[in-house]
């Protein structure tokens, strides 16, 4: 049976989902649970990452520093994680992180710029941290572009290296494809794949990349993360080890992690509705979902007009002003069309 790493960022991707606002009681209560469970890897911060509490993506309930601290304090056996986007943050937030004792750092940038994270996995690699980087919207970037992609990455110092279906737009063909080529390219390191659930796909998509040789997967409690949300981690893990891999994860305190995630950290566990499957056919950040709902109700538009314009424009997460932008045109046509 071959071993996988199971990462899992309940406490960082799930914050999409409720605007950034997991206190620090609930991040601690999760953490104690998912270490219980032997999960290998837990990631907490910012939905968007370190520095990325702003006005303009949402802002915490609390600080970097607060939530790194407190799920490090709750941690005995799970190695602590976090996440950074080039732009949101920086090398002293890094400095900071290292400091607070995170074991994995994940630097993430879009599927085609593997070079913006050049100089932040050049500063971990020279910290002796270990880096990670993550090419996000994938669908994006066609199988030999993201193995050159990744090889670059894993030459600018990346340990592990892999892709994010950020909009949860593949199908199994789409994710074995690209993760095959990767593991080609990158054959020193461990491959990541992440998924989104929003075509119902995750899971399968996620054994996909299990079979074509990537090693490190990620999965959400109750699938909690943007939109139609992540791979669910419960499900994952009994999925990989019937299909002939081990994780090492204790199946039952992971049963308890999850109905604990339920009961503390959500509203309700997400859904595949009818926004987040209209952004996973258009290809569009399942981040965006709340934004482009919010703007479009306010202008009369309808939102999956929006989202298949923002397809068509290749927004990508960071792009947050270009819903207004794309709610305004379209409502300037719209009124056009009734004076006309």
């Amino acid at each position: 049976m071959k071993q996988l790493v199971i990462h899992d960022p309940t406490l960082r991707d799930g914050q999409h989902a409720v605007r950034h606002q997991l206190g620090l009681t609930a991040l601690r209560r999760y953490a104690e649970a998912a270490d219980a469970a032997r999960i290998p890897v837990v990631e907490v911060g910012h939905g968007n990452g370190l520095g990325a509490s702003s006005l303009q993506v949402g802002l915490a309930a609390a600080t970097d520093d607060a939530m790194l601290s407190t799920v490090r304090e709750a941690l005995r056996h799970s190695r602590l994680g976090t996440f950074m986007l080039p732009g949101w943050g920086t090398s002293d937030d890094l400095r900071r992180a290292i400091a607070h004792g995170v074991d994995v750092f994940r630097v993430g940038v879009h599927a085609t710029e593997a070079s913006l994270a050049e100089h932040h996995l050049g500063f971990l690699r020279d910290a002796g941290a270990e880096a990670h980087c993550v090419l996000m919207m994938s669908h994006m970037a066609s199988p030999d572009e993201l193995a050159e992609q990744a090889a670059r990455a894993v030459g600018y110092g990346a340990q592990a290296v892999g892709i994010m279906d950020s909009a949860g737009h593949f199908l199994p063909p789409d994710v074995t494809a690209r993760i095959g080529a990767i593991v080609e390219a990158v054959d020193t390191v461990p491959v990541i794949f992440h998924g989104h659930n929003n075509l119902g796909m995750a899971v399968a998509n996620s054994v996909a990349a299990a079979e074509a040789g990537a090693l490190i997967i990620d999965g959400c409690a109750r699938g909690f993360g943007a939109g139609a949300g992540n791979t669910q981690l419960e499900v994952l893990v009994p999925v990989l080890e019937r299909s002939g891999f081990t994780t090492g994860i204790d199946l039952y305190a992971l049963l308890d992690a999850a109905e604990l995630a339920e009961r503390e950290l959500m509203p309700a566990p997400p859904v595949t509705a009818s926004m987040s499957i209209v952004s996973g056919l258009a290809g569009v950040f399942s981040g965006f979902k709340h934004r482009v709902v919010e703007l479009s109700g306010a202008a009369g538009v309808d939102p999956r007009e929006v989202f298949f314009e923002l397809g068509r424009r290749q927004a990508i997460a960071g792009q947050e002003d270009l819903i207004v932008d794309v709610v305004a045109e379209l409502s300037g046509r719209r009124t056009a069309a009734d004076e006309a």
